[in-house]
């Protein structure tokens, strides 16, 4: 057994997603204090080039399986792939997104090779006897739990926004190794991705986020919010009883039923704080709260909190953070 670490890269359309670059900084830190190598791998078809920004971003060889069969993403048959890899090169640890699509690959991959999963980690932290001590949520979001996972590998999918990308240094190479597919044949494929109207970012990834709840009142007060994110540089959320009203898409949702998000600031509109919102996003580094009920959850989890009006607050905000961008 290495003391590598390889990460499964999640791209989409062959481009490499955003928490690819921070599950590399991430391996990184663990690699570097047990004088290992980053590795990583990637899926999917034509996307061969994607190996030299893995490479920039710090990967020491990548694997990379380009095949046709690849095109669509298949949940057994990607997993059959990894999994030969993870048994034939040994790594110490092997990390993916927790996100939509990693939370349905890593379990599958794990229960491959017979490694512990931890899912959903906010941390790792890389210790002496070459095993890991990982930080998760538990209980909704209630607990938090220091974690060791006793096999070999040790598998942890990592929340989005958790660590900084890994910055790209153009003089980087890494050797680079074809995966051959030996007798690939998916039970069930993906025949097809609709795109949601736009591109908006997605909430999952987003560094800010503007949510509106049911203090929204409905869809069409949603434009105050919009303009504010178009500011600000941010994606819209939204919490279940919105999206259960129709007021947004499900994509949307922040919640335990919907996405969990951990951006640098989270700015909640209208949204009361019921448990299953807090677990989805109280590890967002900053809460800022508009609320007018003063004895709302919310304010609990929050950093700075607005008892105010949002129709009233947010546009007065979103005037505030035009003129500090007009004044840079």
């Amino acid at each position: 057994m290495s003391n590598n670490v390889l990460v499964i890269a999640e791209q989409r359309g062959g481009t490499l997603k955003k928490v690819t670059f921070e599950l590399l900084t991430a391996a990184q830190q663990v690699a570097g204090k047990w004088g290992g190598q980053v590795d990583a791998v990637v899926l999917g078809a034509g996307v061969r080039a994607l190996a030299e920004l893995l490479a920039q971003a710090g990967a020491a060889k990548v694997y990379v399986a380009d095949d046709p069969a690849l095109a669509r993403y298949s949940p057994d048959g990607y997993a059959g792939v990894l999994a030969n890899l993870v048994r034939r090169v040994e790594p110490a640890v092997v990390l993916v997104s927790a996100t939509f699509w990693g939370k349905d690959l890593a379990p599958r991959v794990a229960a491959k090779v017979k490694a512990g999963l931890a899912s959903d980690a906010t941390g790792i932290e890389g210790q002496d006897g070459g095993r890991l001590l990982v930080t998760r949520p538990i209980y909704a979001g209630k607990a938090i739990a220091k974690v060791r996972i006793n096999t070999t590998p040790q598998m942890v999918s990592l929340r989005p926004n958790s660590y900084p990308p890994a910055a790209l240094e153009a003089g980087r190479a890494a050797n680079v190794e074809a995966v051959v597919l030996d007798g690939y044949q998916p039970q069930a494929v993906v025949t097809d991705f609709v795109k949601a109207g736009g591109e908006k970012l997605d909430v999952a990834e987003a560094n800010i986020i503007v949510s509106g709840g049911r203090g929204m009142g409905g869809s069409e007060q949603y434009a105050i919010l919009e303009e504010l994110a178009s500011v600000l540089g941010a994606a819209v959320g939204a919490s279940r009883a919105a999206v259960d009203a129709g007021w947004r898409p499900h994509s949307d949702q922040v919640g335990q039923t919907g996405k969990t998000v951990s951006p640098n600031l989270y700015i909640a509109c209208g949204i009361s704080g019921a448990i299953q919102h807090l677990a989805g996003m109280k590890t967002s580094k900053v809460i800022v709260a508009i609320n007018k009920d003063p004895d709302a959850p919310i304010f609990k989890v929050a950093d700075y909190g607005i008892v105010g009006d949002l129709f009233k607050v947010v546009p007065l905000f979103t005037e505030e953070v035009k003129k500090l961008k007009a004044a840079e």
